[in-house]
């Protein structure tokens, strides 16, 4: 294994440099280093050779070219014990460890203000450069992208004589080609998204998703399906990416997924609300003019389904809360934006409850585009944007005789949020902003109503004088007479169905008030 003996330091993020040099230092370690790192370790009392003196070439073009030369890449791409002759030949020192962070392209691409030829200069290329040779060369040379890792390597330098070994070199050239590709990839995709002009492409040709693992799962969907979460390197804002586990065992793969369907319902309401969801659909959600009463109206729309389910909540987490739910359900899940000190404590005495807490979110960070949604086929991936669309009053058209109430429509408005969160087919029936009954993920769209109607009466809740809204448009009246036979008053639809007349004229004859949203919401 090469001895450590020459170290080039490179670096945008100074986090933890100056204390790592140190260490090097201390381990009779030669440091070589450029522009702002070397200032930096200067400052921090180390002396440091800059690279122009290490190649004899200065820096030129601003910094653009800098360690673009064979005594580094030479360097770099040596094999120790096979081209020492090469090295000598030609005045070349081996570096047989090299510590490179690159530009922040990144975070620079994220602000408003950039345009692409701010983009451009923040484009590294000496850094992936020397990355790339030193990974590939790991036979002989470390490589560090990464603070975190500083502490472990130098530890490792300490007990072994100043050498890493092969595990750790690979592990690290890993996780090297790993940050180049993620780096090149946020590249990519910004010039495909974006023409020379600035304007915006939503579909570029190639599109390149990068992610990084956040945790290993138990299993997957099944118990013999290996399963990993994986998380994008941007700020998503409130999600189940960034939420921060404050108790009970690791999160399965259905958790994580019927967590993050309860966490978008609840945040389309701004009044205090509670979703419960059971496997990937919501089961009971209510709003109400406390948290408490929200849960306890969630709960009573289908309280076998609640049994093991995810409840999301957008208001403090409290002990009163706590007790309440431990005295009426199991559940699998709670998250919130926060939860105090005192309801955690109860919720410790069931170990295996996961506490998840989002941090507060704004109706800014709900509406904010959040890019592509993808879903993966055999040899392919479909992509789509977000289904972020909120309908507004003056999208509502009013096609029945009858216009609703304003009681109905508050309980249209509610419904309809609630169904785009429901697998297709969906149906969702809402009275006082409280689902009553949810059908959800049937073949036809009549047996979701029939089953909707059924959860509320099984439930003992009055369907008389609900509202129902439907993900999609009816291509039959058969849904409007079995809900209007039921007790439903009024139904919020998409419309655009060739029996659209139909379905109006069933509505009329029942009494019952229409809007079509224009909107279709399938959830697949």
């Amino acid at each position: 294994m090469p001895i450590v003996k020459t170290a080039l330091l490179s670096v945008s993020d100074k986090t933890g440099l100056a204390e790592f040099a140190r260490g090097l230092a201390a381990q009779g370690v030669t440091l070589l280093s450029t522009g702002g790192t070397a200032k930096h370790l200067r400052d921090n009392g180390l002396t440091v050779k800059d690279v122009s003196e290490h190649t004899g070439f200065p820096e030129i073009m601003n910094g653009r070219v800098k360690t673009l030369h064979p005594k580094i890449h030479g360097g770099l791409l040596a094999r120790h014990g096979v081209d020492d002759k090469v090295l000598a030949e030609h005045g070349i020192d081996a570096i047989e460890l090299l510590v490179v962070n690159l530009y922040p392209f990144k975070s620079v691409i994220e602000k408003e203000e950039t345009t692409m030829d701010i983009a451009i200069e923040n484009i590294d290329i000496g850094g992936p450069t020397m990355l790339r040779a030193a990974a590939k060369n790991h036979a002989s040379v470390g490589v560090l992208v990464d603070y975190t890792d500083y502490p472990s390597v130098l530890d490792e330098l300490k007990n072994s004589q100043k050498q890493l070994s092969d595990d750790t070199r690979y592990r690290l050239a890993c996780k090297t080609f790993a940050h180049t590709a993620s780096y090149d990839a946020a590249i990519s995709n910004y010039l495909n998204l974006h023409d020379e002009d600035g304007t915006h492409d939503v579909f570029p040709d190639e599109y390149t998703y990068q992610f990084t693992k956040s945790m290993d799962l138990r299993y997957g969907e099944n118990p013999h399906q290996r399963a990993a979460f994986y998380t994008m390197a941007a700020d998503s804002g409130a999600s189940i990416a960034t939420a921060k586990m404050l108790q009970g065992r690791a999160l399965s793969y259905n958790n994580i997924a019927d967590a993050d369907t309860a966490l978008e319902t609840v945040k389309s309401f701004s009044n205090p609300a509670c979703v419960i969801v059971k496997h990937a659909n919501p089961c009971g959600v209510a709003i109400a003019n406390n948290i408490l009463n929200a849960y306890q109206s969630a709960f009573i729309c289908d309280s076998t389904s609640a049994f093991g389910g995810i409840i999301a909540i957008n208001r403090n987490f409290t002990a009163e809360l706590a007790e309440l739910i431990l005295a009426k359900q199991f559940v699998e899940v709670i998250i919130a934006p926060s939860v105090d000190d005192e309801a955690l404590e109860i919720l410790k005495s069931k170990k295996n409850i996961r506490v998840l807490a989002t941090g507060d979110w704004t109706q800014d960070d709900k509406n904010t585009s959040r890019g592509h949604i993808g879903k993966r086929v055999n040899g392919g991936i479909l992509l789509q944007e977000w289904d972020d669309h909120e309908v507004s009053q003056d999208e509502l058209k009013i096609v029945s005789e009858r216009a609703p109430t304003k009681n109905e429509l508050r309980d249209l408005h509610f419904a309809w949020k609630v169904a785009k969160f429901v697998k297709s087919n969906a149906i969702v029936y809402a009275k006082n902003q409280e689902t009553i009954g949810i059908g959800a993920g049937q073949m036809s769209r009549v047996d979701s109503a029939r089953i909707a109607i059924l959860k509320a009466q099984d439930a003992g809740l009055e369907i008389q004088g609900s509202a129902m809204a439907s993900d999609a448009f009816f291509p039959f009246r058969d849904s409007i007479d079995n809900a209007a036979k039921a007790g439903v008053t009024a139904i919020i639809q998409p419309g655009g169905s060739i029996r659209d007349e139909e379905v109006i004229a069933a509505a009329n004859e029942h009494g019952m008030a229409m809007v079509f949203t224009g909107i279709r919401h399938f959830r697949h």
